[in-house]
């Protein structure tokens, strides 16, 4: 269960190598996680990320996980579940891609599609009915502001983004009234390893500060985080730009 303050006592992270997930739940055990959970496929990185972890005195378990398996998320997720309550799911995986080399290679674009959002309907489905069982957690979704607008430079990632951020707060409707939170978060562009090499958005955020937001937002509670906060303001105006002059700026 979570304590007093909001922080969960046991976190399942989806993307296990996340750089966004780590930061998350470096800071939740910092503050009093006790169990954590890292998901994804088995690696070097995977394992050093657990041996961190532990280093800061958290119970630390990893479970192989392929997000393009969807017919294996009910077996490998399950197995989590079964050895106790979870408190929080934080789902963190996902793909850029190349927008240049994806316009022209179908199935390098399909398997963008299938990572950020089948895969992503069908772990958060089984979490979701895994938490509703329980009769308590927060189902953590990182969107991105990608999704709120097609953009010609990315448009590939944030049709795959729009469609999860959709099925997100969908679920959290569903699972309204259940005992069960879901939360959409979505940050601009974050310095990372997965954005290197790119030029920089304005209003580039950190993996550290969408792992602060995230904390924040279980506080309250929150159902949508942006970060930084002044993109929630920037999308409003963007979402009315009119088509033929949204071709013209510079996104």
């Amino acid at each position: 269960m979570k304590d007093a303050f909001g922080i969960p006592q046991s976190l399942l992270v989806l993307g296990g190598t996340s750089e966004i997930g780590l930061a998350t739940a470096r800071r939740l055990v910092a503050r009093r996680t006790r169990t954590v959970w890292l998901a994804g496929r088995p690696s070097p990185a995977l394992d050093e990320a657990a041996v961190q972890l532990r280093d800061m005195g958290a119970d630390v378990h990893t479970v192989a996980f392929d997000a393009l398996d969807s017919a294996s998320h009910e077996e490998a997720l399950g197995k989590v579940f079964a050895e106790g309550d979870v408190d929080m799911v934080l789902l963190a995986f996902g793909i850029l891609g190349d927008q240049a080399r994806d316009e022209g290679e179908p199935l390098s674009a399909v398997r963008v599609a299938q990572t950020n959002y089948t895969g992503a309907v069908s772990a958060g489905l089984v979490c979701a009915r895994a938490l509703q069982s329980q009769g308590h957690g927060s189902l953590v979704v990182l969107s991105s502001v990608a999704g709120e607008r097609a953009r010609r430079s990315n448009f590939i990632y944030g049709s795959s983004k729009a469609g999860l951020d959709a099925f997100a707060q969908g679920l959290g409707d569903a699972l309204h009234g259940t005992g069960v939170h879901v939360m959409v978060v979505r940050p601009g562009f974050v310095r990372s390893k997965m954005t290197a090499g790119l030029a920089e958005a304005p209003l580039a955020t950190t993996p550290d500060a969408v792992a602060s937001a995230i904390e924040l937002g279980l506080r309250r509670r929150s159902e949508t985080v942006w970060v930084p906060g002044t993109l929630r303001l920037v999308m409003a105006g963007l979402r009315h730009v009119p088509r033929p002059l949204f071709r013209k700026l510079p996104v």
